[in-house]
């Protein structure tokens, strides 16, 4: 089974690119960690690719999605969105407004499951606490919960998994100092990317059949 992990920079996670077959290859996050703890058990039964790129909105997805995901024919595709397309219009004004974000990521299901009808999907809930980046505006990093809402709704509509995760991250943080969870409110630190692991190796059990 081949699993494909797409996104932004917490999917990145520093991935080497001409390393895709090896833990270099997926980075230092949690396509790492979900790697490894299906791998163990039975290293031949799952093929891991990590395309996340750091930066990236759904329209950069949308755009790239050929070449990151098409061509390698995968039979699982996880996507984790959203923090960019609010984060890139507070301070660069560069971002995707929500109305635009729901229909390009719809339109990238869409094109997907057509190329490659029998292909499971697995969406992931974008996430945000107050941290060192976000904390100055975090009033308006708060959108980030609307885009959440906005990607549970397509998952629904798509019979796709979703993988809740801002309401576990947020119990987990007021149990420790917050920048252990997500180092800078943003991205996962070691305990972020245990959790996230953790909570998408559930979802993925129920559709691994």
């Amino acid at each position: 089974m081949k699993i494909l992990f797409y996104g932004d920079s917490i999917t990145d996670a520093l991935r080497k690119r001409d390393e895709q077959r090896t833990n270099y290859g997926l980075g230092t996050g949690y396509p790492l960690q979900i790697a490894g703890r299906l791998s163990l058990p039975d290293p031949d039964r799952y093929e891991f690719i990590n395309t996340g790129v750091s930066g990236d909105r759904i329209v950069d997805l949308y755009a790239r999605v050929k070449n990151a995901v098409w061509n390698y024919e995968p039979d699982v595709l996880s996507i984790l969105i959203g923090v960019n397309d609010v984060w890139h219009e507070i301070f660069h004004r560069n971002g995707v407004d929500i109305v635009r974000f729901e229909k390009v990521y719809r339109m990238l299901l869409d094109d997907t499951v057509a190329r490659l009808p029998k292909i499971k999907l697995i969406l992931m809930e974008p996430f945000v606490t107050e941290g060192e980046v976000t904390r100055e505006r975090y009033g308006e990093f708060l959108a980030v919960k609307e885009y959440a809402k906005v990607v549970k709704r397509i998952a629904e509509d798509y019979h796709a998994a979703f993988v809740p995760l801002q309401e576990k991250i947020d119990e987990l943080s007021a149990k420790c100092d917050p920048a252990l969870v997500l180092r800078d409110g943003v991205h996962p630190n070691y305990a972020g990317c245990a959790l996230i692991a953790e909570e998408w190796i559930k979802v993925f059990r129920g559709i691994e059949a």
